[in-house]
């Protein structure tokens, strides 16, 4: 057990992990990534599970202009971006986030220190649904583009560390609150997010995160982008539909909206307005267990595969009758046609699936509805649907795009 003691911000955090020489530390976090899981077997075998214990976490938590980025979509499962740190910089390949909010490297490429790095004297430690990691806080400096270059950002030193293969760390663009209650011993320390330095610096003109993605054709594809500062409009078609951060706690805490319903075809499944959260970091969709189960019911023949892949298994003979799964959002149907609910099988054995077998990307959450945190929109919706996080005015929007149509 790692050397750590839970503290109460508005919200407790568990870990249970096995560490050698841990970090002392009395600071943990209430945040909510699985980064890339460290796996024996197919490389995603139970990362739904521990999408799960995301979501379990987040809710023990009671003047320049936009620039554009790649993200690379890893392994099917994490979207990730190529960020330097120092000067001269080192590059790591970091997780996208907008689940959690503190930055991190050293998980796989180690942190080099230069003559920006500067040691803040702080011990950092950061909690996630089935990982963390422990290490020392600096200042350096954050090379997002050539024109987007933050000065002073808080930078984790990962020391010790538990679930991140395949990455470097994680760079995080959640709401900055989630920043408090990392570092030790300033327990009360609120630490800038590199949006909010990019503001304060003025490399954006508005605190604004536009994130484009799309279903992956590779194991390795770099087929999304980020935007810092705006929008790009030639990544979505038609209109952003806007919709507030909620005020539903825990989901409010984080990227939090409500949705207002959802339905299978003619059926419903989210029967009025609850509260959840949208999250790069996540993989899949998730909706409470109640509900899961009036989807799964709807499908002839479906069931939930707990062994193998904790995802859904569709029969063959119900795949060419599924209907669409839709949300209400702002006002707006966002539709799932039915490929958009599907895993191609091609990349069955990537998730522990079997081969011939059709899964699916909507999942139980692990509770049912009525917890103030009832879904999660992850990577697998944001694939077919544009997305902005607006600080400024405390809101997310999505649109159609491309993709969202198969």
């Amino acid at each position: 057990m790692a050397v750590i003691s839970l503290r109460t911000l508005v919200v407790l955090a568990i870990a249970s992990v096995s560490v050698a020489n841990p970090v002392t530390t009395n600071a943990v976090t209430k945040l909510a990534l699985d980064p890339v899981k460290g796996r024996t077997g197919a490389y995603m075998h139970g990362a739904p599970d521990a999408d799960r214990a995301r979501a379990q976490l987040h809710k023990s938590r009671g003047s320049g202009g936009a620039t554009t980025i790649p993200a690379t979509n890893l392994a099917y499962v994490q979207y990730t971006a190529s960020i330097g740190v120092g000067s001269p910089a080192t590059y790591y390949n970091l997780v996208v986030d907008t689940g959690s909010s503190n930055t991190f490297v050293g998980t796989g490429k180690k942190y080099v220190k230069t003559k920006t790095s500067i040691p803040t004297g702080q011990e950092v430690n950061v909690t996630y649904g089935s990982g963390y990691f422990s290490g020392y806080e600096y200042l350096d400096q954050v090379t997002i583009a050539s024109g987007l270059v933050i000065t002073n950002q808080s930078i984790g030193d990962a020391l010790e560390y538990a679930d991140f293969e395949g990455v470097d760390g994680i760079i995080g663009v959640g709401p900055v609150d989630l920043t408090l209650d990392t570092l030790y011993p300033d327990v009360n320390a609120q630490i800038p997010t590199v949006m909010n330095n990019a503001l304060e610096q003025k490399l954006i003109s508005t605190e604004v995160l536009g994130v484009s993605f799309a279903p992956a054709d590779s194991y390795s594809d770099t087929n999304g982008a980020l935007t810092f500062g705006g929008i790009d409009d030639s990544l979505y078609i038609g209109e952003i539909t806007y919709t507030p951060v909620t005020a539903t706690e825990p989901a409010g805490y984080y990227w939090g909206i409500n949705v207002t319903g959802a339905t299978y075809g003619t059926t419903t499944v989210i029967p009025g307005s609850y509260a959840g959260i949208v999250d790069t970091g996540t993989t899949l969709i998730y909706i409470a267990d109640n509900w899961y189960s009036t989807y799964q019911e709807s499908i002839p023949g479906a069931y939930y595969d707990s062994n193998d892949t904790g995802l859904i298994v569709i029969p063959e003979s119900s795949v060419a009758s599924l209907e669409n799964f839709t949300f209400q959002i702002g006002g707006v149907e966002h539709v799932l046609d039915p490929a958009a609910q599907l895993l191609p099988q091609d990349q069955n054995t990537a998730w522990g699936g079997k081969p011939g077998l059709q899964y699916g990307y909507i999942g139980p959450l692990g509770s049912n509805s009525g917890e103030g945190l009832d879904f999660i929109i992850g990577q697998k919706f944001m694939e077919r649907f544009y997305a902005v996080f607006d600080t400024a005015n405390e809101r997310v929007g999505f649109a159609y795009t491309d993709h969202t149509f198969s």
